[in-house]
């Protein structure tokens, strides 16, 4: 790790032996901050789902307006992931993470008293910059500080499980906040966790960057933002509205010939944003390969069974909430125990195992039925939960192992951009299977089986994929 002064004393946790899985003190204290503000930005994910309607009505926006309180976040979160990544690794990452705790703790307080549409969505236009700033960072700092073996594998461990424990939380608490205090109050919690962890950070993150500087690749920060923003911009309103628009087919051109514009400026570049023969480390493409279909993939498992339990047993919010409820615990149970079982069986086998756990457990939820179903979608989506869990922890292993200091904070980069794009594609691609038929039931058995077949799918090219030797 590259310290700013060479007399820099080393962090507790790289100082101690890389083969013992116990932290220090101070190394305790730096996860918390780093995956107290990673579970930060999993919250705002979903914290606010449950209270638009009372939002809308409020601030006056319309029904059609709505998706924007959540695209003007997620448009800005993903799209500037891998720019801001490398900007921490030439720049220093904690200098970064800290403006991005900023920005995110200022843009949560203006949407909390936002006293129009505009004000509101700037906020949350302004929180998703900040979280692209949080995630690459936070985590980059994470794996700098904890040394590859047994003590990264805890920490991405602990790390993943409160990024998925924070979505589900979320999608409780969510609800709870608003019909108790009010749809502002969800926008101040974020506030005040993000005060919170802005005064714990300065005197516990060591500050890293690469040791040398060289200049930034603007084409290629152009391009691959660029096309990033219109491929989220295109999938959001498609899973809003479908496909049918003009300006969803043309978003969506537009964000892959930008894609394909990145890959030729990067192969030409003396200074890549990305360096593509890091793209073709087995580890590096097949692991994000996996990141992206686990996370899609369960991400419109959680909506559909969300339109199932409400719409055709007839469950209300609440009990809906404690069904996600018993699937985040569990989910906390499995990253407890992510590290021995990568320690114990390695991170690829973990991966596979994990991804093929996840298609059979989501296939069990075929046997739901339209008068009842509520048990089993728990247990089968608890249980789904728990190797998605494994997949999310064992796929950062994956793809971070072996990765040079010095381009720590693209490979996270990488594996964070692939985490929102996957959250952002799924729903787009097969949620509307489920709402664009005629019953709603045969629309929702539809997308698990596909969903199913796509992740039993993805394990086997992906043990296919990591199982060959290198050349």
């Amino acid at each position: 790790m590259a310290i700013d002064t060479p007399t820099a004393p080393a962090t507790p946790a790289t100082a101690a032996d890389p083969r013992d899985t116990r932290f220090s003190g101070r190394a305790k204290l730096v996860l918390f901050v780093l995956c107290a503000a990673q579970f930060m930005v999993a919250l705002d994910f979903s914290v606010l789902n449950v209270a638009l309607p009372v939002l809308g009505d409020d601030l006056g926006l319309s029904r059609s307006a709505l998706q924007w309180a959540v695209t003007a976040f997620a448009l800005p979160s993903g799209g500037f992931l891998l720019l801001f990544g490398r900007i921490a690794d030439l720049y220093g990452r904690k200098k970064l993470f800290l403006t991005g705790l900023a920005l995110f703790g200022a843009a949560s307080l203006l949407a909390t008293l936002a006293w129009d549409p505009a004000s509101f969505l700037t906020g949350r236009a302004l929180q998703g910059l900040g979280a692209a700033v949080i995630v690459p960072t936070g985590m980059s700092l994470l794996t700098t500080t904890f040394p590859e073996g047994p003590q990264r594998d805890r920490a991405l461990g602990i790390s993943g499980t409160l990024l998925s424990l924070g979505f589900t939380v979320g999608m409780v608490l969510g609800g709870v906040m608003t019909d108790t205090l009010g749809w502002r109050s969800t926008m101040g919690l974020l506030t005040v966790a993000a005060l919170v962890v802005l005064a714990l950070a300065p005197g516990l993150l060591p500050e890293s960057r690469t040791p040398d500087r060289p200049r930034l690749d603007v084409p290629g920060a152009v391009t691959v933002t660029g096309g990033l923003l219109a491929l989220i911009y295109s999938l959001s309103t498609a899973a809003q509205r479908g496909f049918g628009g003009a300006d969803v087919w043309g978003t969506l051109i537009a964000g892959l010939a930008l894609l394909a514009a990145f890959v030729v400026v990067e192969s030409r570049a003396q200074a890549p944003l990305v360096s593509l023969p890091m793209l073709r480390r087995r580890t590096v493409a097949w692991g994000n390969l996996a990141g992206l279909v686990t996370f899609s993939m369960m991400s419109t498992v959680i909506f559909v069974l969300t339109l199932y339990l409400q719409e055709v047993l007839g469950l209300s919010s609440f009990r809906t909430g404690l069904v996600f409820g018993v699937q985040g615990a569990m989910s906390a149970v499995a990253g407890s125990y992510a590290a021995r079982i990568i320690g114990r069986f390695g991170a690829h086998r973990t991966l596979v195992l994990s991804l093929l756990g996840q298609g059979l457990f989501i296939a069990l939820l075929l046997a739901v039925g339209r008068e009842s179903g509520a048990l089993l979608a728990t247990v089968g989506v608890s249980l789904a939960s728990m190797c998605h869990l494994g997949a999310i922890i064992s796929y950062g292993v994956t793809v971070t192992s072996g990765v040079p200091d010095e381009e720590q904070g693209l490979a996270t980069g990488l594996v964070t951009t692939t985490q929102q794009v996957g959250i952002t594609i799924g729903i787009p691609l097969l949620g509307v299977l489920a709402t664009t038929g005629g019953d709603l039931f045969s629309g929702v058995r539809t997308v698990l089986l596909v969903d199913a077949v796509l992740v039993v799918a993805a394990a086997a090219l992906v043990a296919v994929g990591l199982g060959r030797r290198r050349a």
